[in-house]
């Protein structure tokens, strides 16, 4: 786990096409180092809003998240990924029903984020950066609350959102 700068994100900014200047900038100011999160909180929300898009992360992303993260940290990420694209599909639907479904139980099971196996600090940030991706508001409101239970104040939270859109538009700009 180290803080090798010129790695990872200097690839994917090379990757990136020249009609997307912007992405390029905005992925070396957001995904470069963590600037108000922990390590593992800023390039777990890395892998987790990759995860979620259900693209494929790429070599030059994975490379981003294996470089940063413990196994341990990257395989919670994987798992918290994984949980909240079911209960973002789940929970958006019921609302598009307009509460006719609430009075139902989710019965998904959620352990990856109810019970984690890593601090839960980070694992609400990830859940932010994945019910972002999404497009889940039930998901996001519920998560940003988490969060901010867990601690993370209103800029650290802010900080999830941009890695979110930044990693989504770097994703749409490789894939394009």
């Amino acid at each position: 786990m180290g803080s090798d700068r010129t790695g990872a994100t200097e690839a994917l900014r090379a990757a990136l096409p020249s009609w997307a200047r912007d992405t390029a900038r905005n992925v070396e100011a957001v995904l470069d180092e963590p600037q108000r999160l922990t390590a593992d909180q800023h390039w777990g929300s890395v892998l987790v809003a990759a995860t979620a898009l259900r693209q494929r992360i790429g070599p030059l992303l994975a490379e981003t998240a294996a470089v940063r993260l413990e196994p341990a940290a990257a395989d919670a990420a994987r798992a918290v990924a994984s949980v909240m694209a079911g209960h973002a599909v789940l929970f958006r639907a019921r609302h598009f029903l307009h509460g006719a479904y609430d009075d139902l139980r989710a019965g998904l099971r959620s352990s990856a984020t109810v019970a984690p196996a890593w601090p839960r600090p980070d694992v609400e940030a990830w859940c932010v950066a994945a019910a972002a991706v999404l497009g889940c508001e039930a998901c996001l409101e519920e998560h940003e609350a988490a969060a901010r239970d867990a601690g993370l104040d209103r800029e650290r939270v802010h900080e999830v959102l941009r890695i979110a859109a930044v990693v989504a538009a770097a994703i749409t700009a490789l894939e394009a």
